[in-house]
């Protein structure tokens, strides 16, 4: 008696799952000894009998809170022994089905099916998990009564409050191993077509759960998605932009491409995918002639098409990559070679006007596409690849790479490193940099070579690049050279960039804005050195703190003393990047140091900030279990550089607050903690941080309240108490702010402090 009370009365859950668990021993104690094979339902008594009698009498009202409790015991029954679990089945099953069918109980049909589900996951997960083996329709516990569950549960899709349980019990259904069959499972992908079609997917619960249901069969069934599901998705997607002011038909685009971004892992679903978001894409970006032509025509929802095609397919190989699946490298044939063709065409053809694949958002989502799609293939493929990816940026023989529907007009020269090269060519070295970044340190280059191609690029970088676009891909691609192949480029370690520290970085004859384009690019050379460990990339940092005195750039070079260990997406494990064990610790216990001393004792107000910068920047790009030690010196540090005028390092500096106050939440901490220490003054400094006449920028305004709102939980009552009615009352001012973001941070952490009390 007393552990159906905590079951049908639980006192927590941790309570009600250890009765539920009890009382599954005590039934396999029971019945263990009795066991055979031959034994039939029938056959059972006593206590189980007695339970799944009481507990049916329970669920004939579904709809009453007993009849969960009631579903769970009966459940619990299924994982104990193979008899029990026939009989309870036999028992649940059929009165749930004749409960859903009777036209009296149409109120109740929705928690009808919600107990079914349940009962369907428990009969699934009691049987063996070998994976390898399928079972026997006799081992099968839900095989007797497939049909009639299958018949209400597709029934249950049609529009209500049953949807949702029905799907779950789909769910449930499809993934006992060899229950449905094929055609079974085509029948179910019909039923799940119709019921989007009706207008569910404006249902993002309802939604989100079919196509997770389409997905898990996808998996093994793919041919009913593909012949199905595929083509209603396709079909409702246009062959060009709605115009801007169509909200309703993007926001029904936006829908589909998310659906099939969910759907189309499988292999044969994403190769239909890609060929089917190819042709649109085509038809976006290369227009008839008179469409193309059309005096004042809006382009910008054209752009935006393309890019969430585009955006889809980034997605779609990204979990495939993730998943490891085989698939990914063929589409160094079947994929790549029609983008390099798309844009190449496209920046030829131009004329100095706009085209839709010469936007420079449609170039930087599809380099993300080719480094994916590269960094799959092995040393030997990427070195054709590398051969045909040469022979078109570096001697305008573009055949190799690009291939697709539009002829290449061969009177027109694809040169982007030429000098005279116009921008939309100059872009596509976002391309060009994709494929290089994921190449295995393995792969020759051709010529020009490994040192006259880093020259190239870091020339063209300063000389010829004309956006940020063309600057970080000549940036990556150098330091994915210089991080795989250092080995014979000490001249250029030595000599050429010696020569770019002093024409294009320390010389004051160079405009600032270029000397800080310079720097960023000495920031990516750097980081190149230190992932692999290498003892050079100590000495380009030496010379970063020679700027520190500098009034013009001497913010940038701190910044890059932190941004050369942060973390990025180029070199990587996945890009065959050559990364040392630790390099990012080692790096910071060598330089904090030394920031931390130069920031006390520094006489110069530019010198002494700009450690404060590099300081904040370092901190942001390590993990917090690497300096956490030194919290007690880096706090005065933090609290001063929370009064320097830029915005983003304010933000960086309470956001390394809030995670220390954060950890701060035990009551050991709370004793000892840093942040109670100083605990007086970073509440007034918040305060005036989160007031938008003392703090225009959205983004600290947000952290500051954030950082208030977690403080009552860091620190003890007795320290904060006599900032209590100040906070309350300036937070108040703060519910006015013309931001939803930040009024909604205003009002939790206004609710934390007014909850406050010893």
């Amino acid at each position: 008696m007393l552990i159906s009370e905590q079951i049908f009365q639980p006192t927590d859950s941790v309570t009600e799952q250890a009765a539920l668990h009890t009382t599954q021993v005590l039934i396999r104690t029971i019945y263990a000894g009795s066991e055979s094979e031959d034994q039939s339902s029938e056959d059972i008594q006593g206590l189980a009998k007695d339970a799944c009698e009481e507990c049916i009498q329970i669920l004939r009202e579904p709809e009453k809170s007993q009849a969960k409790p009631a579903i769970k015991i009966m459940c619990a029954f299924m994982a104990t022994t193979p008899s029990v679990a026939r009989f309870t089945l036999s028992q649940v099953t059929p009165h749930l089905v004749r409960l859903y069918l009777n036209p009296d109980e149409l109120p109740n049909r929705a928690p009808t099916l919600g107990l079914l589900a349940d009962v369907v996951a428990a009969a699934r997960d009691s049987m063996p998990t070998d994976p390898e083996i399928l079972p026997a329709e006799e081992d099968i516990p839900l095989a007797p009564y497939k049909d009639e569950v299958l018949g209400v549960l597709t029934v249950g899709l049609t529009p209500g409050s049953s949807v949702q349980p029905a799907l779950d019990g789909l769910k449930a259904l499809v993934t006992t191993r060899g229950l449905l069959t094929d055609e079974e499972l085509g029948f179910v992908v019909h039923k799940i077509n119709e019921l989007l079609q009706d207008g569910q997917e404006e249902n993002e619960d309802i939604s989100d759960s079919a196509l997770d249901l389409l997905t898990t069969i996808s998996a093994s069934a793919p041919r009913h998605v593909s012949e199905t599901t595929l083509p209603l998705l396709f079909s409702s997607l246009p062959d060009r932009a709605p115009p801007r002011d169509a909200q309703s038909e993007r926001l029904k685009y936006w829908r589909t491409l998310a659906s099939l971004t969910r759907l189309c892992k499988q292999p044969d679903l994403f190769e239909t995918l890609v060929v089917r978001l190819l042709t649109k894409l085509d038809l976006i970006c290369v227009p008839p002639p008179t469409t193309a032509d059309a005096a004042g025509m809006d382009t910008e929802p054209s752009a935006a098409y393309a890019h969430s095609i585009l955006r889809t397919i980034v997605d779609v190989l990204s979990a495939k990559v993730e998943l490891g699946h085989a698939d990914v490298i063929k589409y160094i044939d079947r994929l790549v070679p029609r983008l390099y063709h798309l844009f190449i065409y496209s920046a030829l053809m131009s004329n100095g006007t706009y085209l839709v694949a010469t936007d420079p958002r449609l170039v930087s989502v599809a380099s993300q596409i080719i480094t994916l799609v590269v960094q799959t293939l092995s040393a030997q493929r990427q070195e054709t690849f590398v051969k045909a990816l040469f022979a078109a940026y570096h001697r305008d023989d573009v055949k190799q790479l690009a291939e697709g529907h539009q002829k290449i007009p061969t009177d027109k020269s694809f040169g982007p490193f030429a000098s005279n090269a116009p921008t939309v060519q100059k872009n596509l070295l976002a391309l060009y940099a994709a494929a290089i970044t994921a190449l295995h340190k393995e792969v020759a280059l051709p010529d020009p070579g490994e040192g006259p191609l880093l020259n190239q690029l870091l020339l063209w970088s300063v000389v010829d690049a004309d956006n940020i676009l063309q600057r970080d891909a000549a940036a990556h691609a150098i330091a994915s050279i210089l991080n795989k192949r250092t080995e014979g480029l000490s001249t250029f370690l030595e000599e050429r960039l010696d020569l770019f520290w002093k024409d294009e970085v320390v010389t004051s004859e160079r405009p600032p804005e270029a000397r800080r384009q310079a720097i960023s690019t000495w920031t990516w050379m750097t980081k190149a050195l230190l992932v692999r460990g290498d003892p050079r990339g100590a000495d380009l940092v030496d010379r970063l703190f020679e700027l520190f005195g500098d009034d013009k750039v001497g913010w940038d070079a701190a910044r890059a003393v932190g941004g050369a260990v942060a973390t990025d997406k180029i070199l990587t494990k996945k890009n065959h990047a050559v990364i040392k064990f630790l390099y990012a610790q080692k790096y910071c216990n060598s330089v904090l140091p030394r920031i931390i001393e130069a920031a006390k004792s520094s006489e110069d107000p530019q010198r002494q900030n700009a450690y404060l910068v590099a300081l904040t920047s370092l901190i942001k790009s390590v993990p917090k279990t690497v300096y956490a030690h030194q919290m007690p010196t880096l706090m005065p540090l933090l609290l001063r550089g929370l009064d320097l005028p830029d915005f983003e390092i304010r933000a960086s500096v309470i956001d390394t607050l809030l995670a220390t106050a954060e950890s701060s939440s035990s009551s050991k901490a709370k004793e000892n903690g840093i942040i109670a220490e100083h605990a007086s003054s970073l509440v007034s400094t918040m305060l005036r941080n989160s007031m938008i006449k003392e703090m225009p920028s959205m983004r600290v305004r947000v952290a500051a309240l954030r950082f208030l709102s977690v403080l009552p939980s860091a620190v003890r009552y007795d320290v904060l108490h006599p900032q209590k009615a100040t906070v309350i009352r300036e937070l108040w001012k703060v519910l006015d702010d013309p931001k939803k973001a930040v009024r909604k941070e205003a009002v939790e952490a206004r609710t934390n402090w007014y909850k406050f009390s010893g």
